[in-house]
């Protein structure tokens, strides 16, 4: 029997948890020292699908000038209203559980999920993402958009590994299944 591909969640955080500050903005990362491009290039390489979420996709097309950066790989974007697919990026508005239980059983690499926000508390409560990729920046902004939501949900993780980047440390978390 063949393995199943996970869905891995790789993002860079603050210390205090935010994946943005106020405004959507990231300029609180890019003056963090980092070393080459933080474990990005070879984390890359193991996915062939990229998932995200309807803001996370207008975010990343704002910031590229509509150039889509993730040309080599599947993507999905999820959305709750129809959207006409283009060349590189096919809209979802279904059952996110349903998706991607189809999606993890095909044939593949790992799956990318990129972003947090609400995408992100959908999956960790049904318990759909597998592994956790979380770079950790030594900047506190105080408040923004945070990388986990509250609600009604609980994840067991079993630590994987840790890594540094010059300043930022990088934290792998298996999600501990029963």
């Amino acid at each position: 029997m063949k393995n199943q591909r996970k869905i891995v969640l790789f993002i860079a955080q603050s210390l205090d948890g935010y994946i943005a500050a106020k405004g959507d903005s990231l300029e609180w990362l890019f003056r963090v020292e980092g070393e080459g491009d933080n474990g990005f290039s070879e984390f890359f390489e193991t996915v062939d699908t990229v998932i995200m979420g309807k803001r996370t996709y207008d975010w990343i097309m704002n910031q590229e000038n509509g150039q889509f950066p993730y040309q080599t790989k599947d993507c999905y974007v999820f959305s709750r209203s129809d959207l006409h697919d283009t060349d590189h990026v096919k809209f979802v508005n279904e059952d996110s559980v349903t998706f991607t239980d189809h999606l993890k059983k095909e044939e593949g690499k790992n799956i990318w999920m990129v972003g947090g926000g609400d995408l992100l508390h959908t999956f960790l409560k049904e318990k759909l993402v597998d592994e956790l990729i979380l770079t950790v920046a030594p900047t506190i902004i105080g408040e923004g958009i945070p990388l986990f939501k509250t609600g009604d949900y609980e994840l067991e993780l079993s630590l994987k590994g840790t890594r540094t980047f010059n300043q930022f440390v990088e934290l792998h978390y298996v999600v501990k299944r029963r």
